[in-house]
Formats: structure tokens, sequence, C-alpha cells
């Protein structure tokens, strides 16, 4: 099957398509969208994973956020016209209870791992939407920005 416009999919189909909770995603800008596009404006932030590069044992996860960026471009070319930006941000490593539940081990070589030498925070994330919700990107659709300290790049460095 070929669903021809997301916000009209079915969530059956969505379901099929996508790994949770990317439906939800679409489900929810389906009920948001009308009002957006009535009012002329609109900030769309999704959010999506460095995994979406790949990630090894993770084919359906990082296929799903690999989605949410094709998801977002297409949504950004479809209503930029009703002057809605949609982006999406792929946080790195982020100092969260779930990062803290791993062995301190495990955590410690993590951050060894990263060019930053250190966790990102939730402020890190919080700024990024702050950037995409705001007046200054309104000529800003379409794109995703890493909140990683740098390990997009694919420099690993050992602090």
């Amino acid at each position: 099957f070929v669903v021809q416009n997301c916000l009209k999919a079915q969530r059956y189909y969505l379901q099929k398509l996508f790994h949770p909770p990317e439906p939800l995603k679409i489900t929810f800008l389906q009920k948001c969208f009308p009002y957006m596009k009535e009012q002329g404006y609109g900030r769309i932030i999704n959010f999506s994973s460095p995994a979406w590069r790949g990630n090894r044992g993770q084919a359906n996860y990082s296929a799903s956020k690999a989605g949410v960026i094709a998801f977002t471009n297409v949504i950004a070319m479809e209503n930029a016209k009703h002057h809605i930006t949609a982006n999406a941000i792929c946080p790195g490593l982020i100092d969260t209870p779930m990062s803290r539940a791993v062995p301190p081990e495990v955590r410690e070589e993590w951050i060894k791992g990263q060019p930053a030498g250190r966790m990102g925070t939730p402020d890190d994330i919080a700024e990024a939407v702050l950037f995409f919700a705001g007046e200054d990107a309104d000529f800003i659709s379409g794109q995703h920005i890493w909140v990683d300290g740098s390990k997009q790049t694919g420099i690993i460095t050992k602090v």
C-alpha cells in the first residue's frame, strides 16, 4: 500500500509503516494541522535520533527515526505556503533517568566517546526547541539539528 498524504492516513496504516510512537506523532498532527492552517502559522518540532543513520541491531528503530526525518521534510515542503515550519531535533547522549539507570562503568565509557566529554542536558534540548519555535526560525524549515556535543561528526575522542 502507498500512503499519499500522511496527514490523511488512517492509524492502521501508520502503525504498519512506523515503529511506535511515530503513529501518535502523525495522529497528533492530524488533529492540530487544521488549526495551524486556519491561523496561517505553526511550528512543528519532531524528535528523531542519531540512530536515523543506522544502529547495529536496531533496524526497526533506525528506520523509524529516519522516517521522522523524511516525514519532517515532507511536512515542511507541503506546508511552507501556510507559514508552518517543520523541523526535527536529534538528541545524542542526554543525562536523563534512563541514561542514569545504566551501570556506571557503561555510562563512563559512553561519556569517553563524546567529543564534548560530557552528556547533554535536558536544557540543551530545550534550547533547540526554543530556537525552532521562535520567530527567528521563521524561514528555517525541513531541517534537523543535532544536539549531541559534536558526536555526529564521526570524530570520537577519549577524554
